[in-house]
């Protein structure tokens, strides 16, 4: 109780100073924070109610030394821990640094929504030029994490609470060639405390064009973990790791999407292997409580698929396209799917099935890129996978509704 009412006197405190009276921002001639109130909710802390704060040097525009991204949050549902909060401190390396090719080191610490992270990182960015568009990235990350609270899963079957100390060695190259656009990640991490594991997972993504609203998009991914890592960081059929859930506002705890929309299997959150047919499959493994179910949760600790979708003209998205300044940041997609993917097999017990899905699909972007030039909004998706070529107990051939949050083709 002793600690509950020091972290409400931290937050009023921390809130009063940041917060003058007269004031919309507390600056110096040297350096300035920035408020803004922030509202949220899940099923857990119910709305949480806090302030996020913005720091930098004036003028620089969140592109200049001793960058601070904060924020502190009253839970008004009175958990365990009502008190949560997030900081991130970023600033160049002026040595390795140029216009558009930074080099930083960065320090995170959040204790929210049940899981701790605390990390330093060293981050380097080489531009093109003036071409935000055309860029490699390279960043090494080594953190403390652990699920602390499991109520906050949405599944909590796809956690472990063990501590965890992570080092993560990741990399982005963005360019075009003749074809179009196109995108190479990989993140290769080790986790060093109770059993030694490591995880890999890579992807590369073509853009074609042929037209305005015709063109194909491609993607190959592939991710392996060892034999003894922990289940948040291995592959499903359908979604993205659970571990990545923690890096967006929208999937970090269950109630934000609503909990009976997730367990019905028909709301996929993209990512991974990307085989979104299978989604509702993979859920009920996920969500069974009975352990003598065979493989529940199902996951899966190597994985290659390759996912396709094809655009083709549809009038909606060119009504997007002819409203004034609403269509440089909000667009609509029409497209065919067809996804493939199977297990690599480096394990024992690892399904060999093919499992494959093709279907059509609906998609609504919001993107205000950032200073750098990425992708900063969201994607809604609806999706019909109408074909699967592992039905289980249904037809193959069947209409499914599908509904995403999160795009694996984010050109």
């Amino acid at each position: 109780m002793d600690r509950f009412y020091f972290l409400i006197s931290a937050l009023i405190l921390f809130t009063a100073w940041i917060i003058p009276a007269n004031s919309v921002a507390q600056s110096s001639s040297s350096y300035e924070l920035i408020p803004a109130p922030d509202l949220w909710y899940n099923d857990v802390d119910g709305i949480r109610v806090g302030v996020r704060v913005k720091g930098q040097v004036p003028g620089t525009f969140e592109d200049g030394p001793h960058r601070l991204d904060a924020g502190l949050w009253l839970s008004t549902w009175f958990p365990d821990l009502p008190v949560s909060y997030y900081a991130s401190y970023t600033n160049p390396i002026d040595r390795w640094s140029d216009f558009g090719s930074e080099a930083s080191y960065q320090a995170i610490t959040s204790v929210r929504t049940g899981y701790h992270r605390h990390g330093l990182g060293l981050n380097k960015r080489w531009q093109e030029g003036f071409d935000e568009r055309r860029y490699r990235e390279l960043s090494l990350f080594h953190s403390y994490e652990k699920r602390f609270d499991d109520e906050y899963a949405a599944f909590p079957a796809l956690w472990s609470d063990q501590d965890k100390l992570k080092s993560t060695l990741s990399g982005q190259l963005k360019n075009d060639n003749s074809l179009g656009w196109y995108k190479i990640d990989a993140s290769l991490g080790f986790q060093y405390l109770n059993e030694f594991y490591t995880q890999f997972q890579g992807s590369f993504i073509q853009n074609v064009k042929f037209h305005e609203y015709w063109g194909v998009n491609l993607r190959l991914f592939t991710g392996m973990a060892s034999s003894n890592a922990d289940p948040e960081y291995l592959f499903s059929r359908s979604s993205a790791p659970a571990i990545q859930t923690i890096d967006n506002g929208v999937t970090r705890a269950k109630g934000t999407i609503p909990q009976p929309w997730m367990e019905s299997g028909k709301f996929q959150i993209a990512g991974g292997a990307n085989l979104r047919g299978y989604t509702s499959q993979d859920v009920d493994t996920f969500s069974s409580s009975d352990p003598n179910v065979f493989a529940a949760p199902l996951l899966i600790n190597s994985i290659a698929s390759v996912n396709a979708e094809f655009d083709y003209f549809n009038p909606i998205a060119l009504g997007f396209n002819r409203i004034p300044y609403v269509s440089e940041f909000l667009s609509f997609r029409s497209y065919l799917f067809f996804d493939a993917g199977r297990s690599l097999e480096l394990i024992e017990n690892e399904p060999d099935d093919l499992f494959a899905d093709a279907g059509a699909g609906f998609s609504l972007s919001l993107n205000i890129p950032d200073y750098l030039g990425k992708p900063r909004g969201f994607v809604f998706k609806y999706e019909l996978p109408f074909w699967l070529s592992e039905p289980g107990m249904e037809d193959s051939f069947k209409l499914r509704h599908l509904f995403s949050f999160g795009a694996v083709f984010s050109l």
